[in-house]
């Protein structure tokens, strides 16, 4: 249904006031421009969203600025930025913050390629004991004899010693070994291993077995390994220390044997177990203290 257009539309045709005719501001404000509008983006030549077109040159009109520092501000920041990561790369190759490989905790001591030297033999010499006169000239024959070795893993000084006792004749019939042995781990942590390495002689199923206790004050733990007395007719005793101090490991071995004919009476096993533990305090002290020699 079409509406004739000379109808009265109340919607288009302007309105009577309700209070009467409004005068016209004498100082109309011109129109403010809004400042939350958005604004468009400068338009270039050609650009677009103020880049310049295609094969403009840097500092020509169309390129950032009119001048190319605009350009020339971003390379700056962005070869900033790539120094800065090179510097921080470099720091961490240099830390070891790239490798997966943990730190050795070696706890101050060195590698002794003579391990004898450093090793004290005050407790054995008080206990009326010493070492064996070698029996030729050859290296084989020395006493004690020491040897080490440096490797990737592993630097290792072993030192050993054939004991008597100083009034011994020579019809006695007796022996007395002290083997000493110390390792720097450089690649693995021995600590998660180093308690059940002792333990085990715990489980061995033999006809003379183990006692293993905990020796507090020796490095971060210590253990003492006593054989039982099998109840034979000679007289011996085996024990072992073993003490880790960080990633190093330290262990004295005490085996003794003699004759019931035997003239000199032999240390016993709570005997050799007090001079070990007191060899090894002044020992590692002096390891803590040597350097690469």
């Amino acid at each position: 249904m079409s509406i004739s257009g000379d109808q009265n539309n109340p919607y288009g045709q302007p309105q009577a006031h309700p209070y009467g005719q409004v005068p016209a501001p004498q100082n109309p404000v011109p129109a403010q421009q809004n400042p939350y509008a958005q604004q468009p983006p400068p338009q270039g030549p050609a650009g677009g969203y103020g880049y310049p077109a295609a094969g403009t040159p840097l500092g020509a009109p169309g390129a950032p600025n009119g001048t190319g520092r605009g350009m020339s501000g971003w390379l700056w920041a962005i070869g900033g930025a790539v120094a800065a990561s090179a510097v921080w790369g470099s720091l961490l190759f240099a830390t070891g913050g790239f490798s997966s490989e943990p730190s050795p905790d070696l706890a101050g001591y060195g590698y002794t390629s003579d391990l004898c030297a450093d090793t004290s033999m005050t407790p054995f010499e008080n206990a009326d004991l010493k070492a064996k006169a070698s029996t030729g000239t050859a290296s084989k024959d020395a006493n004690p004899q020491h040897s080490g070795a440096q490797q990737a893993s592993l630097d290792i000084m072993w030192c050993n010693t054939s004991l008597e006792k100083k009034n011994a004749s020579s019809s006695d019939y007796s022996s007395i070994w002290l083997s000493n042995t110390a390792t720097l781990h450089k690649k693995t942590d021995p600590g998660p291993e180093f308690a059940d390495s002792y333990r085990s002689y715990e489980k061995q199923d033999a006809s003379t077995g183990y006692r293993v206790e905990a020796v507090p004050g020796l490095g971060d733990e210590a253990f003492l390994v006593t054989r039982k007395d099998d109840g034979s007719t000679s007289s011996g005793s085996y024990v072992i220390l073993g003490i880790r101090d960080g990633w190093m490991t330290y262990q004295s071995t005490w085996s003794n044997y003699a004759s019931s004919s035997s003239s000199t009476k032999q240390p016993t096993a709570d005997e050799a177990a007090t001079m070990l533990k007191t060899s090894a305090t002044e020992t590692l002290k002096r390891l803590q203290n040597s350097r690469s020699r």
